[in-house]
Parts: structure tokens; sequence; C-alpha cells
């Protein structure tokens, strides 16, 4: 199996977020430049056998490796930090590398081509991903979080519902969460997406040609969504009430997951605990949060709020299968996948 190439990974503090105070302000300026930093790691840009970025988690003796995508506002990001998973998996016998992703599309195809082992994204790229006859598997789920999506035009915007985007050029992250809103969103004014002109952004690039004026709506998830509510002048249209559930997904790669159950098993304990953790201590996790990402605090306590659903994981459940295979369906019969495919036929058996 191809692995990361290793760079050592700073050893956390005990107490790991005593250490973090709370973070200051920032710019505008700062957060699109530290928005446009994080897009040096998208998958197109890297090697076909290493992942810049990547932290490793030597344990002395290891005979395995797992390799787990995320993103920085993830839950992931929150067990890498706590260092649980690796103590755990340390006993079995595992050393892992985490590497840091942009968006669900790029850690999707990571995995797919057996660069990640384990991941997180939202709804829509894993049924790209499976439309492609991508090898993975769905091991866990979230609650959904419509509320935590968005789509934002301009204060002085003359749009005022969905059926006025026609001929308008939307923004969003191709194959993302956001992907999917936009077209149900579209669908409910009686839209398709060639009634728009699409415009397929990272979220970086998005806030930087909404606040230009380049665009003239944009379709973005939290916490980039509240950071552009506070930062910019943007107006929200519609969130994703009535639209998409807009949940997260668990994900790994079909061979990992056929011959290591007993990792996947520890992994989703630790999702659950920390985010259990998480909804204990909301303030504490935003600050690690604004660490992570340089997004303030009071910034973070927005999305934290109307995005809790992301912290309580579960195995994957027949109510996640029926959400996915409703994007699946719609995605078919607007064209955006070449032919109808079945969730369930990708579901981890063990995790039922």
């Amino acid at each position: 199996m191809k692995t990361f190439s290793h760079h050592p990974m700073r050893r956390q503090p005990s107490s790991w977020l005593q250490k973090i105070s709370a973070s200051s302000p920032v710019t505008r300026r700062q957060v699109v430049g530290l928005g446009l930093s994080l897009m040096a790691t998208a998958l197109a840009l890297l090697p076909s056998t290493s992942l810049p970025g990547a932290w490793a988690a030597d344990v002395k003796g290891a005979s395995k490796t797992l390799n787990i995508g995320f993103q920085k506002s993830s839950t992931l990001n929150l067990v890498r930090a706590r260092g649980d998973l690796a103590k755990q998996l340390a006993k079995q016998g595992y050393s892992i590398n985490w590497a840091e992703f942009t968006s669900g599309p790029p850690l999707l195809e990571a995995l797919a081509t057996g660069k990640v082992d384990i991941g997180e994204t939202g709804d829509a790229p894993p049924v790209f991903a499976q439309s492609k006859g991508a090898q993975l598997v769905y091991i866990g789920q979230t609650q959904p979080n419509p509320e935590a999506v968005g789509l934002l035009v301009a204060a002085d915007s003359q749009i005022t519902n969905p059926s006025q985007l026609r001929g308008h050029r939307v923004a969003f992250a191709k194959g993302s969460s956001a992907h999917y809103f936009v077209v149900k969103l579209l669908a409910s004014a009686n839209l398709k997406l060639s009634d728009i002109t699409p415009v397929y952004l990272q979220p970086p690039d998005a806030r930087v040609a909404f606040e230009s004026g380049k665009i003239e709506a944009w379709a973005i998830w939290d916490p980039f969504f509240a950071a552009a509510q506070k930062g910019t002048s943007g107006r929200l249209l519609s969130n994703g009430r009535g639209y998409t559930p807009y949940r997260g997904f668990i994900l790994a790669s079909k061979p990992f997951a056929t011959d290591n159950p007993n990792a996947i098993a520890v992994v989703l304990k630790q999702l659950r605990a920390s985010g259990d953790w998480a909804l204990q201590n909301p303030q504490r996790t935003a600050e690690f949060l604004s660490e992570a990402t340089k997004i303030p605090v009071e910034v973070l306590e927005v999305s934290e709020r109307r995005r809790n659903g992301r912290y309580k994981v579960t195995p994957i459940q027949l109510d996640g299968i029926r959400d996915q295979q409703k994007v699946a369906d719609l995605f078919e019969e607007v064209g955006l996948i070449p032919q109808k495919i079945q969730v369930s036929d990708i579901v981890y058996k063990s995790a039922k």
C-alpha cells in the first residue's frame, strides 16, 4: 500500500486545549490569505506518491499504517488533536498519518486511489466517487445540520428568491455538499444548473470572487459560511432547511475496511468520544477550531451552534443511506452522474 511521506508530528501538550488562548479578531485580508494558503493542499497539486502537509504519528514497533484525511474544521481534526486515537491504535500495532484537505472531493479522490484509508466528507462527494467506481465504503454518519449550509447574495442584490438566480453566476465547490444544495434549491424554483452559470471554486477563492463582485451568489458551508456572514456584506437567500439534511459521512477504502475491522471500530469509537467532548465543551472547541482555521472565536461560536449534529457520530444507519440515495437519484436525473447507483451497495456490512 502506498503511504505518505513522513513528517514528524508536533507533540501535543497533555492538556491540549489549555495552551490555546482566545484568538484575537483577524482582518478580512488575513482570513482570505489563510484560505488561499489552504488551497496548497488540494490533491490536484500533489505528487502521486506523497502528500505534503501530512503528520506521521511514529509508533515504535508499529507494523501497520492508517492514513486519515481530514479538513481543518472536521471532528477528525479534534480526534487528531486529542491524541487518544493514536494511543488506542498503537496498542494494535498501527501508526497514523494525517493529511489535510480543503474539501471532500479531493479527500475522496485520495481515498479512492489508496492514499487515504479513512476520511470524513459531506453528502455529495461519496455519490460522485461511487459513480466513478471508487472502491470505498460508508462506515459512519452524523446527524443532519441543514442550517450549516447556505446561499449568500450581495446585500444590495435584487435577488430575493431562488427563481431569480436564472442567468446569474453562482459559485460553489464542484462535487461538494454545496453542489447538491444548489441543485435542490434550483429545483424548488423549476430551474436546472443549465439555467445559471456555475462557477466552481473552493471556499477561499469563492470568497474573494464574492467580495469583488465577480459572482452574484455563493453556496457555502460552515465555518466558512459563518465567516462570510460576519465578514462580508453578504445576505442570506436561503439555508439548507427544506432542501438538504446536510449530514456528514465517514468513509473508508474498501480494501482497508475489509482487512482492518478492529481499526474501523476504534476510529468510530473515538469520533463519538471526541463528539461528546465537543458538545460538552463548546467554548473550548471553538477556541481550538479558531486556532486551527484562524477564524475568530466569535464566528466559530455561531457555526458550532448550528452544526452540533456533526458531533453525533454513529455507524452508518438506514436514514443516512436513504438520504444518500436521494442525492444519487437526483444527480442521475439531472445528468451529474452517468448512471443510477445503489448507495446500499457500498455500505460497510460490519457497521450495520
